[in-house]
C-alpha cells in the first residue's frame, strides 16, 4: 500500500503537469468559460433571453401554397398577352378588309383580356406581400387571443380580401388561388370573409372591384383600341386617317406660331424714334455648337428632350406626353423629334459671328 506521507506532492504534481500539459491547459480554459458563461447568464436581462417562436402549421402551409402560386400567376399572364397579341394581329386583318362591326364586337374580348392581365398583376402583388408578411400572421393571432387587437398598417387585411373577393369571380382557373383563399379564411375567420365577400364598408382595393365590374366597355374605349391597333398593324383606318392628322397638325402649329393672335406689335414712341432694344452680351447668350451625330455631348449629359414613353393600359391603350404649356404629343412624335434633334449639322464660326453682329443692331 502506497503511503501518502513518502510521497512528495510537488515533485508530483510537477511530474503529472510536464507529460499532460495540453491536457491541463485545455481543462483550465473550459473550467473558466464554463465560470464566464455562468456569471454572466444572471446579468443578462430576461428580456433579451426571448427567442421568437416557430412559425405555425397553417403559416408554414400558407407560405407554401403562395410560393406556388405566384408563377402560377405569371404564367398565366403571360399566355393571356399572348392571346391578346393573336387577337390584335386578327382585327387588323378584319379593319384591312372593312369589317369594322366584327373587329368593334371582337375588340371587346381584347380589352376584356388585358384588364384580366393586370388583375391578375395586382393579385401576384398581394400574394407577394402576404408571402414577405406571414410571420406577421401569428403575431396578429396571438394579439387578438391576448385582447391587444388587431395588427393596423401591416396591410395583411387588404390582401387577404382582395384575394378573397377576386378568386371566385376572377375569369381564370387557378387552383392555388381557391387554395389560399380557404387558407385566409381559416385564418381570418368567416366574419371577415363575408365582409370581403359583399365588400362591406370598401374593405376591397378599388383598383381590385373595377377590374371584376360586368359593365360593358365604353364605346370610346373601343374606338380608341382600334385605332391603336390599325396604327401598330399599319392599317389606313379609318379611311384618310392620315391626311386628316397632318391637316390636324398642320392646324396646330399654326396655332403655336400665332400665340395669342398674332405677332405683337412695337410700341410706339412720342417722339417717333424707334424702341430701344436692350443690348445682349454675347458671353452671356452660352451658344455652343451642336456635336456632330454619334458623339456624345461637350459636357458628357444627355438631351433633356429624351422621354422614356408610358406604358399603354386597358383605361388608356394609346398614352400621350404632357407637355408644358398644356400641349402634348405621343410618344412617337416625342422620339420622332429627340432623334431629329441631333441630327442638324454645328453651326461655323462664320454663322456665329453672323448672330452676334445681329444682337449688337
Amino acid at each position: 500500500m502506497l503511503d501518502l506521507q513518502d510521497v512528495q506532492v510537488p515533485a508530483l504534481l510537477e511530474e503529472i503537469f510536464e507529460e499532460h500539459y495540453y491536457e491541463v491547459v485545455g481543462l483550465s480554459i473550459l473550467l473558466l468559460t464554463a465560470i464566464f458563461l455562468r456569471l454572466y447568464s444572471h446579468r443578462v436581462p430576461a428580456a433579451k433571453q426571448v427567442r421568437m417562436p416557430a412559425a405555425s402549421p397553417a403559416t408554414v402551409k400558407l407560405k407554401s401554397t403562395l410560393r406556388l402560386l405566384i408563377p402560377r400567376l405569371r404564367n398565366a399572364q403571360k399566355k393571356d398577352t399572348a392571346i391578346s397579341m393573336a387577337d390584335r394581329r386578327e382585327m387588323a386583318e378584319l379593319l384591312r378588309q372593312n369589317r369594322e362591326a366584327s373587329a368593334r364586337i371582337r375588340t371587346e374580348n381584347i380589352i376584356a383580356t388585358d384588364i384580366t392581365v393586370e388583375l391578375l398583376e395586382i393579385l401576384e402583388l398581394y400574394a407577394e406581400l402576404l408571402l414577405a408578411r406571414a410571420g406577421l400572421l401569428d403575431v396578429r393571432d396571438k394579439n387578438i387571443k391576448d385582447g391587444l387587437g388587431d395588427t393596423e398598417g401591416t396591410g395583411l387585411e387588404e390582401a387577404a380580401a382582395a384575394i378573397m373577393f377576386a378568386a371566385p369571380r376572377i375569369p381564370r382557373d387557378v387552383r392555388e388561388l381557391a387554395i389560399v383563399r380557404s387558407l385566409l379564411i381559416d385564418r381570418f375567420g368567416k366574419e371577415f370573409a363575408l365582409d370581403a365577400q359583399e365588400n362591406k364598408s370598401g374593405i376591397v382595393p378599388k383598383r381590385v372591384t373595377d377590374k371584376l365590374s360586368l359593365e360593358p366597355p365604353k364605346p370610346e374605349l373601343v374606338q380608341a383600341y382600334l385605332v391603336e391597333i390599325a396604327r401598330t398593324y399599319g392599317v389606313d383606318w379609318p379611311p384618310h386617317r392620315e391626311e386628316m392628322q397632318q391637316a390636324q397638325d398642320e392646324v396646330d402649329n399654326e396655332d403655336d406660331d400665332d400665340g395669342d393672335g398674332g405677332a405683337k406689335e412695337q410700341p410706339i414712341m412720342a417722339d417717333g424714334a424707334a424702341p430701344a432694344t436692350p443690348r445682349t452680351n454675347a458671353k452671356d447668350l452660352n451658344i455652343r455648337p451642336l456635336p456632330p451625330k454619334g458623339q456624345p455631348n461637350v459636357e458628357g449629359s444627355k438631351s433633356p428632350v429624351s422621354v422614356a414613353p408610358p406604358k399603354g393600359t386597358s383605361e388608356n391603350p394609346s398614352p400621350r406626353i404632357r407637355l408644358p404649356g398644356g400641349a402634348s404629343v405621343k410618344p412617337q412624335e416625342a422620339k420622332k423629334k429627340e432623334i431629329a434633334g441631333g441630327l442638324g449639322a454645328p453651326p461655323t464660326v462664320d454663322d456665329l459671328a453672323k448672330r452676334f453682329r445681329d444682337l449688337k443692331r
